[in-house]
């Protein structure tokens, strides 16, 4: 799957999950944040696709995802992400 659908479908998975993912610039890695007690996700789009999919992937292992569909390809990619931080 090319890396911008599966970006997108990070996005369909954080609307799906109440958590806001908030796209910004600067000198940041980005990663899961509170902000006004609401729990958002921040991604660097200064940095390169490769990098904004692994702090998705890192941020969605905070959450159960066990009795929520996600598509087998996305789904392998947050386990993979889960992999390489062991």
């Amino acid at each position: 799957m090319e890396k911008e659908k599966l970006y997108t479908e990070f996005e369909e998975l954080g609307q799906r999950l109440g958590v806001k993912i908030v796209k910004g610039k600067g000198d940041f890695a980005g990663g899961t944040c509170i902000v006004n007690d609401e729990t958002v996700i921040v991604v660097n789009k200064m940095k390169p696709m490769e990098h904004r999919l692994k702090t998705l992937a890192t941020s969605f292992l905070e959450y159960n995802l066990d009795d929520i569909y996600v598509i087998p390809v996305l789904r392998a990619y947050i386990e993979e992400t889960r992999s390489l931080d062991l």
